[in-house]
């Protein structure tokens, strides 16, 4: 029966070929482009050599071809995609992992400028906006990630640039100067990657400068809501042994939500960005790349739009919600604009870091350096009153310094913006190779990595503030001693203020020795492959907090009374708290090929996730007064661990026109770090270990050479996540109150890439995407608020139309393209949050259709 459907597919194929027509070169999905140091489009007989030094072989001869005469029909196949997850060279095909691989040529017709844009691209991965933050990311793989961005808090996904780990998600919505190639890696990857790779890895690998000749490439794009967008990349070699290359980046976009108060428009952004390497070939065996890379953003971050009034009590947030409720406009659709509650200034983040790899090839094994240090910067400022209309409310994580009841006393308010500050300094030794006649593949390592960082939010005197009406004041007062309720009956134009004095500092240090290695025995024909991995990790965290909190009264005159306190929480005082912990995590793989194109494993492997301390914990420790839950900021939280058992399938079929990759998992979560939001606050937080959970799932990738002009693809995630544990104070399982933030159950990606016309002075393509994400949850959540942060189900239709290749002077070709995002104008939330005075819900709205141009101009 699958025979008959095979060839049933095959004639059909057949058919498609002649109703659409042979174009001059297969298109297909393939990890290269016209670029000299692309990665390969197939393997030599050594899968250890440098990515770099591995050369490129066609899969196919084509014919020439004269441009008034088609070619005749050939067979043609989907190229061999090449990753290196195992941090060896090798096909996607032959990689027991679940892999999502973009080439160059996906990343341009898809429209990737950095990780931000990859969530609607990967089923089972999600990516969302820091509420007010909006160059910070929360990822998600296979519903594992984290909602809180805290520098003493780690996240669940590892980013990593050109084998250098990012530790912050602060700054990671930045677009990437020269990309050549993306992986994601899902699933945990605790063995070669380490700590925090419980949800998976991001791999970001930028383009090499080579040897081989002059080529340089320049972008330009222009779009609707004033979208400008140029890049260049220059490569420039010095005789055979030195090359450098030059990436220059720039863009700028309105948003699309005004603002009809004060500052600039919600979303507005603007980046700017460069990145310098250099690549010496030493000696034949010596390989140095050095590489700088230097990024800056501007931007107003997105306006959380209300759409619930709020009906629950938030503890000091209720005295409030009058005011705030009676002035905010409440709304189930996108609203083209919105007042902020006070002036918006822009947010800014600035990151530049340096990194030198040095590969010595001493056949047959090899030996890899990798060094990096990286700096961060980051200015922050968000307004959550925005459609309250008025700017006697506002909530804001903005600092205005100052005294205490700043306006009473007369003073400025100036606008100090928080800061986020860190340092990270990252070495990692790899030694890889093959022995036994190539039947044992290993590679071994050592890694170290440090990080110094803080926050600063010195006196948010005006986080949250708003004018008290007169039917509140009767009721203030009569909670007031007599002498303040007396005071307060003086002021003029009462004002209820609660700020925070706060900043908070890290560093930490940690340090890991890993190995793996696949023996594939001579014992059936070479076909069994066993693999086994080892990782040990030590980490020292050490972190400080200083906070200040009150609410109190003052008045809008000048000179009129004092502040009147009415709540002060406690204080920290620079206190210190600090945390040692060790890991041991091990891989086991089992990988047997049933034909030299279909392959099938099996594996065990474990991760963990550092733990850390709650910086939004309002208490010290378990003995601080009032402290109902037994632990505070300095007893922090422990790691959590994963172990993850998968089945996979990596096949190709039709003469290797048809791949099916598909795989099942089961992963178990214990010591599971639970975030919680404290009853009656806005933002006070806990962490504890207090958690297992389980995810099970499959996940589903095709793709389809029905022509050699038309690839179809559809990939396919289904996702059943569950907190199955959470004990309480009395030892109760409450775990139907905490269920999984961002895990949908379905998300899938349909794509046709159609090459219509292939001539010798170009070609025309089309190249369209459907992409579809289920219904989940969004931040953190309180049993009473179920559902209050959920982002509905939605769908986005994405098209581009281009003409590539198009002659232009000896050397040169020119692409130009036409794009749609969201062609359908879908209105879609990509945020939720619960917890503001002002809305039970809020969310921030997805961006609605756009359109541009795209010109390329290309010299090899």
């Amino acid at each position: 029966m699958g025979t008959a459907l095979i060839l049933c597919a095959s004639a059909h194929a057949q058919d498609l070929d002649a109703l659409l027509g042979e174009p001059l070169n297969a298109s297909s999905e393939s990890s290269t482009d016209s670029n000299p140091d692309a990665a390969p489009a197939s393997l030599p007989a050594s899968t250890n050599a440098p990515l770099d030094s591995v050369p490129v072989a066609p899969l196919t001869d084509a014919p020439e071809a004269t441009s008034d005469a088609p070619p005749p029909p050939r067979s043609a196949a989907l190229e061999e995609i090449i990753v290196t997850a195992e941090r060896r060279v090798a096909s996607l095909q032959d990689t027991p992992i679940s892999i999502e691989a973009f080439s160059a040529e996906k990343i341009e017709q898809i429209g990737i400028q950095g990780v931000q844009d990859l969530g609607v691209s990967v089923p089972s991965m999600t990516i969302e906006p820091f509420p007010t933050h909006n160059a910070t990311l929360r990822i998600f793989i296979r519903g594992v990630g984290i909602n809180d961005a805290q520098l003493t808090q780690d996240p669940a996904v590892g980013v990593y640039v050109d084998g250098v780990y990012i530790a912050r998600s602060v700054g990671l919505a930045m677009d990437i100067a020269d990309l050549e190639r993306i992986e994601v890696l899902r699933g945990p990857q605790g063995t070669l990657y380490g700590r925090n790779t419980t949800g998976g890895a991001v791999n970001l690998i930028t383009r090499r400068p080579s040897v081989d000749g002059f080529a340089m490439t320049h972008k330009l794009t222009l779009g609707n809501r004033n979208y400008w967008l140029g890049r260049s990349s220059i490569n420039v070699p010095v005789g055979d042994t030195l090359a450098f290359k030059l990436a220059l980046l720039g863009s700028t976009r309105d948003g699309y939500v005004d603002n009809t108060g004060e500052g600039g428009n919600f979303g507005d952004r603007k980046e700017t960005g460069l990145r310098f390497d250099a690549r010496w070939l030493a000696t034949e065996r010596l390989t140095a790349d050095y590489a700088y890379d230097r990024s800056r953003s501007e931007y107003y971050n997105y306006m959380f739009q209300a759409v619930l009034p709020p009906n629950s009590d938030k503890g000091d947030a209720e005295l409030f919600k009058p005011y705030a409720q009676a002035n905010t406009i409440y709304s189930h659709r996108r609203l083209d604009a919105l007042a902020s509650g006070a002036p918006m200034e822009a947010s800014g983040t600035t990151i530049h870091g340096h990194a030198l790899t040095l590969t010595l090839d001493l056949e047959p094994f090899e030996l890899k350096y990798i060094g990096a240090f990286r700096e961060l910067d980051d200015k922050q400022y968000a307004d959550l009153a925005g459609g309250t209309g008025s700017p006697d409310y506002r909530l804001d994580s903005n600092a205005y310094d100052g005294p205490a009841a700043t306006v009473a006393n007369g003073g400025p308010t100036p606008l100090v913006i928080p800061t986020v500050t860190q340092q990270q300094w990252s070495h990692e030794l790899q030694l890889s190779g093959h022995l036994f006649d190539e039947q044992l593949d290993y590679v071994m390592g050592a890694y170290l990595f440090s990080e110094h960082g803080r926050e600063d939010r010195h006196r948010l005197n005006h986080q949250f503030s708003t004018a008290i009406e007169p039917a509140q004041i009767g009721a203030l007062v009569a909670a007031l001693p007599a002498d303040l309720g007396n005071q307060l009956l003086t002021l003029a134009g009462p004002r209820l203020v609660n700020f925070v004095d706060l900043d908070w500092t890290i560093d930490n240090r940690a340090s890991a020795l890993f190995s793996q290695a696949t023996w594939t025995p001579d014992a059936l024909d070479q076909r069994l492959h066993l693999t086994v991995g080892y990782r040990h990790s030590e980490d020292e965290r050490k972190a400080v907090k200083f906070r200040v909190s009150d609410t109190y009264v003052e008045g809008q005159v000048a000179g009129i009374g004092t502040a009147i306190p009415l709540s002060s929480a406690e204080k920290f005082d620079n206190v210190p708290a600090r945390k040692r912990f060790s890991d041991d995590a091990f891989a086991y793989v089992l990988a047997y090929d049933l034909s030299d194109s279909v392959n099938i494993y099996g594996k065990s492997v474990e991760a963990y996730k550092s733990g850390g301390f709650n910086v939004r914990d309002p208490n010290i420790d378990a003995n601080s007064q009032g402290n109902t839950y037994g632990f505070g900021f300095v007893d922090g939280f422990a790691p959590e661990h994963v172990q993850s058992y998968e089945l996979g399938l990596k096949s190709e079929w039709l003469e290797r026109r048809l791949r099916i990759n598909a795989d099942v998992f089961d992963s178990a979560y214990r010591d599971m770090q639970i975030n919680f939001l404290i009853p009656g606050t806005i933002s006070d937080t806990k962490t504890e270990n207090a958690g297992r959970a389980r995810m099970r799932g499959l996940e589903l990738d095709t793709t389809w050479l029905a022509t050699s002009a038309l690839i179809l693809s559809a990939n396919y995630a289904y996702l059943d996540a569950r907190v199955e544990e959470v004990r309480d104070a009395d030892g109760n399982n409450v775990a139907e109150l905490y269920p999984f933030t961002s895990a949908p159950r379905y998300s899938f990606v349909v794509a046709a890439d159609w090459t219509m016309l292939e001539r010798d002075w170009g070609a025309l393509r089309a190249y369209a995407t459907y992409n579809y994400i289920d219904e989940r949850e969004g931040t953190v959540i309180t049993e009473e608020r179920r559902g209050l942060t959920s982002i509905p189900a939605y769908g986005l239709f994405n098209a581009r139309l281009s003409a590539t290749d198009l002659h232009a002077g000896n050397r040169g070709t020119l692409d130009i393209a036409v794009w749609g995002r969201n062609l359908a104008d879908k209105v879609y939330p990509i945020a939720a949050i619960d917890n503001l005075p002002q809305a039970d819900r809020a969310v921030i709205w997805g961006e609605p259709r756009s359109f541009g141009l795209d010109l390329i101009y290309r010299y090899r």
